[in-house]
């Protein structure tokens, strides 16, 4: 995990990673939560629309229940979030299904990953359409 240990120490930067991390997800949760970040996983192999997306994104992270599902209600609630690391498995469902709002959502993401707000990160994890503009974190 040093690509991850690396961001839990601050070597890295927070942001929107590409991640091929072979482990487990109880794993990852387990050292994510060990250095006192908060843990989100979202499992998104079956995710392919914008609403499904919001739905499970707010679920994996623990939004409250009258968040509003929409892109803006969602960037208002990532505001709210102390150190948070989201694992996403399956991105790649959401991305080819739904170009635009895929790229809408991660555009949310990476805006509060940017903020200096607590660190927040997002690990891309398993094969999918290239992100040129996603760095790899491995």
């Amino acid at each position: 995990m040093s690509g991850l240990a690396g961001v839990l120490a601050g070597r890295h930067a927070p942001g929107v990673y590409r991640w091929h991390g072979n482990f487990d997800s109880a794993d990852v949760r387990h050292t994510v939560e060990h250095a006192g970040w908060t843990y989100g996983h979202l499992d998104g192999w079956e995710i392919e629309h914008k609403a499904e997306f919001l739905s499970a994104v707010g679920e994996a992270l623990g939004l409250p229940s009258d968040y509003g599902q929409n892109l803006d209600a969602l960037a208002e609630r990532l505001g709210d979030l102390g150190s948070t690391v989201l694992l996403w498995d399956g991105w790649s469902a959401f991305a080819r299904a739904e170009e635009v709002p895929f790229r809408s959502a991660l555009d949310v993401l990476s805006d509060r990953a940017r903020d200096g707000k607590a660190p927040f990160v997002v690990l891309l994890r398993g094969e999918g359409p290239d992100l040129s503009d996603i760095k790899s974190l491995d």
